[in-house]
């Protein structure tokens, strides 16, 4: 459950990828050289990219930067997920992109994707399009599609940096603590009461000393962080056929009234809105 480092293999002739992974039932953090344009459709999922840790409901396009560290984006997810995921060559940016003047709003996309790029609106919408449609095109075809979709993401304004520092994988490097075994920990425990005691043990570290490191990866309290996770978690079963109060026990939440002002400063609507918005989506779409 260390961070990983990913080796990617291209096809002879190409300098792209793209394919459709399914990791749902494994722990994969890790980096690569190869900048990377993931879409993940889901009901709701969890991103972590770089420090960031958010959540993502319905679909998500990001941009990740060359050693970024990453998880896959279908990790524990329990309902249907569809992946698409391109990688580009080590040397894409520097051998096809900085030598041409045209390209140059690309050039500075791909410099800045080492912050996590999140897409969403009608750029979304457009790229996935694409996407989908170079499936079954030639190679040449391909690539050209690629650089148009290069050139809508570089001009979008319909994007969210996910981080605000440099977290390539040279920040990385001499983290010695296992997150799989945190993020372990706590989908076991979320809906109960995890402590930050036991799992400060587990990877053996002082409380205080647990609390510092957990803060620098992630930007949150462990506190902050599992109830990230139980709302998380909510958005799910919000869409299945309990109701809020149980949806609220089931997560983890002791208290109604602050399940729901917990949801609402994290989702930016209360349970019964979220529900009843995304189940008559869930219903026109079937």
């Amino acid at each position: 459950m260390k961070i990983q480092k990913e080796i990617i293999e291209f096809e002879k002739g190409k300098s792209f990828k793209l394919f459709a992974p399914s990791l749902k039932n494994c722990f994969f953090w890790h980096y690569h050289p190869e900048i990377e344009l993931v879409y993940v459709e889901a009901v709701n999922g969890i991103r972590h990219v770089g420090k960031d840790i958010s959540g993502f409901t319905e679909s998500d396009l990001l941009l990740i930067g060359s050693n970024v560290p990453h998880l896959n984006f279908d990790y524990r997810i329990q309902t249907e997920c569809k992946q698409l995921v391109l990688q580009m060559r080590e040397n894409f940016l520097q051998n096809l992109i900085l030598p041409v003047p045209e390209f140059e709003n690309i050039r500075l996309l791909l410099e800045r994707s080492y912050l996590g790029l999140s897409f969403s609106g009608e750029t979304k919408k457009e790229v996935v399009e694409k996407l989908h449609i170079m499936k079954d095109m030639n190679p040449f075809d391909s690539l050209m599609i690629l650089i148009d979709i290069l050139q809508t993401l570089a001009g979008s304004a319909e994007v969210k940096e996910l981080n605000n520092d440099d977290t390539r994988i040279k920040w990385f490097l001499n983290d010695k603590i296992r997150m799989g075994t945190i993020y372990d920990y706590i989908h076991e425990n979320y809906d109960k009461k995890p402590d930050v005691n036991k799992i400060s043990a587990i990877v053996s570290l002082s409380t205080p000393a647990f609390c510092r490191y957990f803060k620098k990866q992630t930007n949150m309290t462990f506190t902050d962080f599992v109830n990230n996770y139980r709302i998380n978690q909510a958005k799910l079963f919000l869409l299945k056929e309990s109701s809020i109060t149980e949806v609220c026990f089931q997560v983890g939440f002791e208290s109604l009234s602050y399940f729901n002002k917990l949801f609402k400063q994290h989702v930016g609507e209360t349970p019964s809105e979220f529900r009843k918005k995304h189940l008559n989506k869930i219903q026109i779409n079937g």
